[in-house]
């Protein structure tokens, strides 16, 4: 048989390896790594919720209104006034493309008042044509001290994780960052590691896009608080960053620059 050459097994190796990647990625991501500033609002990487809210839970109507950048800050605003079929509006985006395996982070300042959430997570669902898969940081504006964590698979959630915010998460901006791996999550609260899940039952496979949001509720008084409005205010975002599993970390304090 004919030796191969050096550079030909370079290349069988090349091909088995991006075989083997192709094999493993997750079915249905589109997104890659990137870090988003907020210089601008990028309508070609978010679209922004408009015209609907999402059940009779919630008490505002999203509305591309309230959602903007300023300053270099991506705000997402609720505030009083008959919009749709609601007395208050609210602001949400969500990325156009679906993410899978990866590090996920921001810097997020949560909204002030009860019965508000305030929340940072990955979601695809029947829309899409998919079960619902979740992952979640949200602040509940009864306790704004705290950050939930939860995970859904196929529409069953009840993995709900409280960690503490130092400072109050409406205080000033905190880091939030959560590492999906087909094996486990793990969550992590100002680099620091708050919440770690290996129960395969409670980690989403399918991939998911992005969601910031702003929303109130007069019902989920026991989860959020009782809803009590004293004036506008608004979910801050600094920034945002997504580092696919191998690819360099996106900013010098990314929680994917300490991964092992």
């Amino acid at each position: 048989m004919r030796s191969i050459r050096p550079h030909r097994l370079a290349l069988l190796s090349i091909l088995v390896a991006g075989n083997a990647g192709i094999a493993s990625a997750q079915q249905g991501a589109t997104g890659t790594s990137f870090l988003d500033s907020f210089d601008t609002l990028d309508t070609g990487r978010w679209y922004i919720s408009d015209g609907w809210n999402n059940g009779p839970h919630q008490n505002c109507t999203w509305s591309k209104e309230h959602a903007a950048v300023v300053d270099g800050i991506l705000e997402l605003k609720f505030e009083e006034g008959k919009t749709g079929e609601r007395n208050y509006a609210c602001g949400e985006v969500q990325t156009r493309k679906r993410f899978g395996y990866g590090t996920y982070e921001a810097r997020i300042k949560a909204a002030d008042g009860s019965g508000l959430n305030s929340a940072f997570f990955t979601y695809i669902g029947p829309a899409d044509k998919k079960q619902h898969d979740e992952i979640d940081f949200e602040v509940l504006g009864k306790n704004p001290a705290k950050v939930q964590l939860n995970q859904y698979v196929a529409a069953k959630g009840g993995n709900e994780k409280l960690a503490d915010v130092p400072g109050g998460a409406n205080q000033g901006f905190n880091d939030y960052a959560f590492v999906w791996e087909k094996e486990r999550i793990r969550y992590y609260v100002n680099g620091e590691l708050v919440h770690e899940v290996t129960d395969p039952a409670k980690i989403p496979a399918n991939a998911q896009k992005i969601f910031f949001s702003l929303w109130g509720t007069d019902t989920l008084s026991d989860w959020m608080g009782t809803f009590n409005y004293k004036g506008p205010t608004a979910l801050q975002v600094d920034r945002i960053a997504f580092t696919a599993p191998g690819d360099k970390c996106q900013f010098a304090e990314s929680v994917a620059c300490k991964l092992d």
